[in-house]
């Protein structure tokens, strides 16, 4: 360790020995460690062992079509109404943001509703449509029908699920993509439009690149939240995977081995969607930052391949020749 210059009144040459710090102790640490793995071991093995468990149904059911089939659905649910929800989200975000006021209380209104109701009751809604409304039909003054159609036919559970999903989701991806334009200070805009550029070629080169950086981070939140929400298409008979793994333990009463099914797959996609958004946020944050953080297999490299050689340890001081005549 480096040692200071000699202290006053002390002979010259010589200097005081090198402080030896001792690392502070955190028993406290240990102990709440030991409390915590305790606590999960104990109850890892109260559910591995329970008596009416059978984890051969889960291994047997982990697999199986029915299940593979839901996790397809599950998957069709969510790209559909995410497509739908980032959409109609541009959209309802410009419409808060023009300077029209009837434009912008119609975003806002909409936002208001869709994001104050349950999404499974606006799934039940959707669903069970065709009660009061049988038929669906366009017609133009004058009597001429440009469209007629059943309810039941135009909307199918499915369509139901999908409605519901989407247009829940357009009312937070609005306030996500508004909140996103609006953090690009105003005063870049107005440089851009000084220099001559369209407005779209502001938006397109100026704003979004850094609305981007607000805008990626909530919306994988909102794609892995739909994910599991999708779940609620149950309600609307939808055969996704929440449905299928309850249609299963209704047939063999195996309740909670299909749930921890569902758990494990629900589980593995959302872990990849979890990735997905790390790279693509890793994409967006260029500019921002000297140096890119590394990415997990990077880490994981390091990790392995990389020794730091220890601290060199403080050896003794050669004295300094005496500087008094």
């Amino acid at each position: 360790m480096p040692v200071g210059p000699p202290l006053p009144g002390s002979p010259a040459g010589l200097r005081p020995e090198a402080i030896k710090a001792i690392p502070v102790r955190h028993p406290w640490r240990w102990v709440s460690t030991v409390v915590v793995v305790a606590i999960v071991a104990e109850v890892i093995y109260i559910f591995v062992t329970a008596p009416g468990m059978s984890w051969g149904a889960v291994q047997q059911y982990l697999f199986g079509r029915l299940i593979l089939q839901g996790i397809v659905v599950t998957l069709e649910l969510t790209v559909l109404a995410m497509v739908i929800g980032v959409v109609l989200g541009v959209v309802m975000a410009v419409m808060r943001l023009s300077p029209n006021p009837v434009v912008s209380w119609v975003s806002w209104f909409y936002i208001w509703f869709f994001r104050g109701t349950p999404v499974l009751v606006q799934i039940f809604f959707w669903y069970n449509l065709a009660s009061i409304l049988p038929h669906i039909a366009l017609s133009i003054p004058g009597g001429h029908v440009l469209f007629h159609a059943s309810t039941n036919d135009l909307i199918s559970p499915f369509t139901a699920a999908i409605l519901g999903l989407g247009l829940n989701e357009a009312a937070y991806m609005a306030e996500i993509v508004r909140a996103g334009l609006i953090s690009v200070e105003h005063g870049q805009t107005e440089a851009a439009q000084a220099l001559g550029m369209t407005r779209l070629l502001v938006m397109r080169r100026i704003v979004l690149p850094q609305a981007m950086r607000v805008i990626v981070p909530p919306t994988g939140n909102e794609t892995i939240s739909m994910l599991k929400t999708s779940s609620l298409a149950f309600v609307a008979t939808v055969p996704e995977l929440f449905t299928r793994q309850e249609q299963i333990s209704n047939a063999n009463f195996d309740v909670i081995e299909l749930a921890i099914v569902a758990s494990i797959w629900y589980l593995a996609m959302t872990s990849i969607l979890t990735v997905g958004q790390y790279y693509v946020e890793r994409y967006f944050a260029r500019g921002t930052q000297r140096e890119l953080p590394l990415t997990p297999l990077q880490r994981f490299r390091r990790m392995l391949f990389t020794f730091h050689a220890p601290p060199p340890q403080a050896g003794p001081v050669p004295s300094l020749p005496s500087q008094h005549p």
